[in-house]
């Protein structure tokens, strides 16, 4: 077996290679950007850009995989705002070039496009969890590619029989995550404070929003059982089935912070709209897979302060 993930370089990335090199008995390439870098060893890296539609078809045609992991994106919300023709430009037409060049291969491999649980948009309190049977209602631009990037994916699975899967994953978190994004912008301030680079205080944005989290290793373990289990045209949510507070996150860094530190609102780090609560009904996976996470949340939060705390 062969299996291709398209975006490999990112956070995620590096973890399903992980997952798929400890499963055994695969072949792993990894695409990246050019200017990019893949620290994982036993893996075949190659460049691609996804707006490149032929050279997305020569890897496919070169490497006839059976697996496809769709996994090149621009993922950040705050970063849509600032730059929505990138977004689309990557999230949007980079999967409609991904698919065409699967439509024309001879044969039917396993795919699996990445989403997100940002798609469902507000949802009312009265309709949490969220099933995938919720209408999308996304509330920022990225929300808005990767739900496109969904209906895209059911509608070439439905039009020309393609083996195609989505995922829409909410917030998953670990060691190695970017700044731009809250638990690793937390843990990176606490370990610069603890290190004296900073002054004693973490500036942080809307610490009412509730969020469905879950460590990006319980997610890749989910990525690979679908990718063999999934159906064709089907949605399915990843997440822990929780929703907490961002509050109750900055909580437990300032616990196991090895400082005293203040917290300070941060208005520029405010979503132009942010939705309340997102939290995941995940049976449908779990039901299929027999897939549960098995990380709790604060060793994940642990895990992340040591690695920023290794870092600076």
């Amino acid at each position: 077996m062969k299996s291709l993930i398209i975006g490999g370089a990112g956070f995620v990335g590096e973890y399903l290679i992980r997952e798929l090199l400890r499963e055994g008995g695969q072949e792993v390439v990894v695409t990246k950007m050019p200017q990019e870098t893949i620290a994982v060893s036993g893996v075949r890296v190659r460049d691609l850009d996804i707006l490149d539609e032929s050279a997305i078809d020569s890897i496919l045609r070169e490497e006839h995989p059976d697996y496809i992991f769709h996994m090149a994106a621009q993922s950040s919300v705050a970063v849509s705002w600032e730059k929505p023709q990138l977004t689309i430009d990557v999230n949007v037409k980079g999967a409609v070039n991904l698919l065409e060049a699967i439509r024309r291969l001879k044969y039917k491999p396993r795919v699996l496009l990445i989403g997100s649980g940002e798609e469902y948009g507000h949802v009312s309190s009265e309709s949490m969890p969220i099933d995938e049977t919720c209408a999308a209602n996304p509330g920022n631009i990225y929300a808005a590619t990767k739900a496109c990037q969904n209906m895209l994916g059911r509608i070439y699975a439905d039009a020309y029989g393609l083996q195609v899967m989505m995922v829409r994953a909410f917030n998953h978190v670990g060691p190695n995550q970017a700044p731009l994004f809250v638990v690793a912008d937390f843990c990176k301030q606490a370990a610069e404070i603890e290190a004296g680079k900073r002054e004693a205080v973490i500036r942080v944005g809307n610490l009412a929003a509730k969020r469905d989290f879950t460590d990006v290793r319980d997610v890749v373990r989910a990525y690979c059982m679908l990718i063999e289990k999934g159906t064709a045209g089907e949605t399915y949510n990843i997440g822990s089935g929780r929703a907490v507070a961002i509050e109750d996150i900055l909580n437990m860094i300032l616990e196991y912070a090895r400082a005293d530190i203040r917290v300070e609102i941060d208005r520029a780090k405010f979503r132009p709209v942010d939705v309340p609560v997102i939290e995941a009904d995940v049976r449908k996976v779990q039901e299929l897979t027999g897939w549960k996470p098995e990380i709790a949340l604060e060793q994940t939060v642990r895990n992340t302060l040591d690695y920023w705390r290794g870092l600076v």
